[in-house]
């Protein structure tokens, strides 16, 4: 029997989720805290490695996926790591021209929740605060909320991010903490102006300043196929005919991010406003190149945010119920490797095979949720413990006196390999691997 699920969350996984239980004939209801599909901190980049766009074209419609790929913004052309006076320290090329799943993609986080609501008017309900759930004398799970009725369903998957309510209640033992480290985020709309302060190589490109004290800073350089008028310029036909461009307000832009330890902040930073927030980039980098800190300076202060970089504490495995979770979820992780989004995509198409088989009699749900978590919980953990490596408030990097040493050494490392194209290329290889090129083992179970 086709069950009907309860998806709390209409995040990158949860409607991921949606879509694919949708093509698959599966029974599906979402439910969003957001009034509206225009609410929420949406406008910043998310990288779609092939991980992720496998998940999502095995998910989407096939219309829909094309409009995704579409919408993604100019593939980036080099991955540089620089130092804090934008002085190249190493310089990966990347894959370009590769086909719509094994390339690397960048797109709006608005943008693709446009993409991701398309279709779905009647799946979603927004102003839908989830509060607790219960679980029937039938095994079935209903779900109540703040206002409007109560759903009830035969699974229920909590797809609510970090501060997830179902997780709080589910598996109350299970932990998030703080990593150490803060960052502060802006927007600066391409110009002729701003583009000049961009280095070469990373136009179309992503830059990662490594600095002293641990501090680091990352930019992105997004084009978008439509014009900073918000005309259609490649494309056209089928961008045309797709309502979610008449609800997203993305263009041109550069996204920066300066990242340290919490401990460099001060105390109130959560409470600054957002040109309070760029003096503070600036207060904080006084010996920075002089185009990096005038990039920080053009940053749109309304744009501007601060984030507390968080992670999950990994949880042994837990008796399989009518209650899972996917994403951030279950398994938040620092933007170490920057594969939080294509972790929750994963989990969204793994979750829709398994559902799938249920539909067909091939297993009763509760082993289809136990297998979609058995592997869930292994990668999905792997995942935070591999990021929070990169990025973390402990890193040598980040101790006053060992810390500089250790900064020597990574940039010696890397210079090194900038000079060694056979280390280069090993160095691509591998983060192309780790991305999932050419790996089609999700697609096995």
């Amino acid at each position: 029997m086709s069950p009907h699920v309860i998806v709390i969350g209409a995040g990158t996984g949860g409607m991921c989720l949606a879509h694919g239980l949708r093509r698959a004939g599966i029974r599906v209801s979402v439910y969003e805290r957001d009034r509206t599909r225009r609410d929420g901190l949406h406008g910043y980049r998310v990288g779609i490695d092939p991980h992720g766009s496998r998940a999502l074209k095995e998910c989407l419609p096939p219309d829909l996926y094309r409009t995704f790929v579409a919408t993604c913004a100019r593939e980036p052309e080099t991955f540089a790591f620089l130092d804090e006076r934008l002085r190249p320290v190493l310089t990966l090329p990347l894959r370009l021209g590769l086909d719509d799943v094994n390339g690397e993609k960048s797109v709006s986080r608005m943008t693709l929740r446009q993409v991701l609501f398309t279709g779905m008017e009647d799946v979603i309900h927004f102003d839908r605060t989830f509060t607790h759930y219960e679980t029937r004398p039938d095994g079935r799970v209903t779900a109540h909320f703040t206002d409007g009725p109560p759903a009830t369903g035969d699974l229920l998957v909590a797809a609510d991010g970090t501060n997830s309510a179902v997780r709080r209640q589910y598996l109350p033992h299970a932990r998030v903490e703080d990593a150490g480290i803060l960052a502060i985020s802006a927007k600066v709309p391409i110009t002729p102006e701003t583009t000049e302060l961009v280095p070469a190589n990373l136009r179309p490109g992503i830059g990662m300043v490594l600095a002293p004290h641990g501090m680091t800073c990352i930019l992105h350089w997004m084009r978008f196929p439509w014009d900073r008028d918000g005309s259609v310029t490649n494309d056209a036909e089928l961008l045309a005919g797709w309502p979610g461009l008449l609800f997203d307000n993305t263009r041109d832009y550069i996204n920066w991010g300066l990242a340290a330890a919490t401990r460099r902040f001060p105390a109130d930073v959560m409470t600054r406003s957002g040109a309070d927030l760029i003096d503070l980039a600036l207060a904080m980098t006084p010996t920075w190149s002089p185009r990096l800190r005038q990039l920080f300076r053009l940053g749109d202060p309304t744009t501007t945010f601060v984030v507390t970089v968080r992670t999950s504490v990994p949880v042994d495995p837990w008796p399989s119920t009518a209650v899972t979770l996917l994403g951030d979820a279950i398994h938040t992780m620092t933007p170490g490797l920057g594969v939080g989004a294509n972790t929750a995509l994963r989990d969204a198409a793994r979750l829709v095979r398994q559902l799938t088989a249920v539909r067909d009699g091939a297993k009763p749900l509760l082993a289809a949720v136990a297998d979609y978590e058995r592997r869930m919980i292994e990668y999905g953990f792997a995942a935070v413990e591999a990021s929070k490596e990169r990025i973390g408030g402990d890193q040598l990097v980040h101790k006053p006196v060992l810390g500089r040493v250790a900064l020597a050494g990574q940039r010696t490392f890397l210079r090194i390999a900038d000079r060694v194209p056979a280390i280069k290329r090993k160095m691509t290889d591998d983060l192309y691997r780790s991305r999932g090129a050419d790996d089609d083992t999700d697609l096995l179970s």
